[in-house]
């Protein structure tokens, strides 16, 4: 697996969540082989034994039942300890969600959209419901976020491992874009908690009319670590290759801070012959922002 993501033409790698505890002594040997440098982490890593599919949000820090909440800190320990093994710069974590139905929600109003309904009445209607719903419950799920992040991060600046708090694709998970700038402020002095950009879970709720992708990136800036990268076919296709759908990669760089982790996340899905493809578009046009 490590030698084939090499072969593409990437040296940097994320690892990431899905990846079974089977595989992680060959990850293990190819590090220690100089095969490649990892980059960062993302939760959970490796995942939960007990976990059958790929599921980053199987246990959740803003659950109602404490031994979820206990179990998602203790996976995240764990995926910190393995994260400064592989000297990464940084851990991505998801912190949680509210208890609403995304079929009820965010993917009714995207099914609303891709019909081009975004300006009907009926569509301006459901949005105000959803925004008032979620504002209306999302404080407690909040601070069990902000909570679980204070402990983590006690132990995340020990291992030296800072933690980079993702941006969503649904407007049902935690934080939002309200709530990630008062956890980021609640943070302000602590070096070790920063935010990370997903390019194409911002879009997304770009495309529903929750956000401007722009001025969000305006705001947030300061507190960038680094981003996942890929792109998205209207209105909700996401983790595509990067320049095969609607994405300004020129516009979104220039509020990234240089230098820093630009991960291509893309879908398994995807062919090689793509993805070399469009990394060498890429360096053509970004050779100063080399992905990783």
């Amino acid at each position: 697996m490590i030698e084939e993501i090499v072969a593409l033409g990437f040296s940097h790698i994320e690892l990431s969540h899905g990846m079974s505890v089977a595989k992680v002594p060959g990850i293990r040997k190819a590090f220690k082989r100089g095969i490649f440098t990892c980059s960062g982490v993302h939760n959970f890593f490796p995942s939960p034994v007990e976990v059958m599919i790929d599921a980053p949000d199987a246990y959740e820090f803003t659950s109602h039942r404490p031994p979820e909440r206990q179990r998602a800190l203790d996976l995240t320990f764990r995926t910190l300890e393995l994260a400064a093994e592989f000297r990464a710069q940084y851990l991505v974590l998801h912190m949680g969600s509210v208890p609403l139905n995304p079929h009820k929600w965010s993917r009714r109003l995207t099914a609303m959209v891709a019909e081009g309904r975004q300006t009907h009445p009926e569509y301006v209607k459901a949005k105000l419901e959803f925004v008032r719903k979620r504002e209306k419950i999302g404080p407690l799920y909040y601070q069990r976020a902000q909570d679980a992040l204070a402990t983590i991060a006690e132990r995340a600046a020990t291992l030296g491992v800072k933690l980079a708090i993702e941006s969503r694709s649904h407007y049902e998970d935690v934080p939002d874009e309200r709530e990630m700038e008062r956890l980021q402020d609640h943070f302000s002095d602590n070096p070790w908690v920063g935010y990370w950009h997903d390019f194409g879970h911002v879009q997304l709720k770009h495309n529903l009319g929750l956000l401007d992708h722009y001025e969000w990136l305006e705001r947030i800036a300061p507190r960038i670590i680094g981003g996942h990268v890929h792109d998205v076919e209207w209105p909700a296709r996401d983790h595509r290759v990067p320049f095969s759908g609607t994405l300004d990669y020129a516009a979104i760089l220039r509020y990234f801070p240089p230098g820093c982790p630009l991960v291509w996340e893309l879908s398994p899905t995807r062919e090689a012959d793509d993805i070399r493809e469009a990394l060498a578009v890429w360096r053509e046009k970004f050779p100063d922002r080399l992905p990783q």
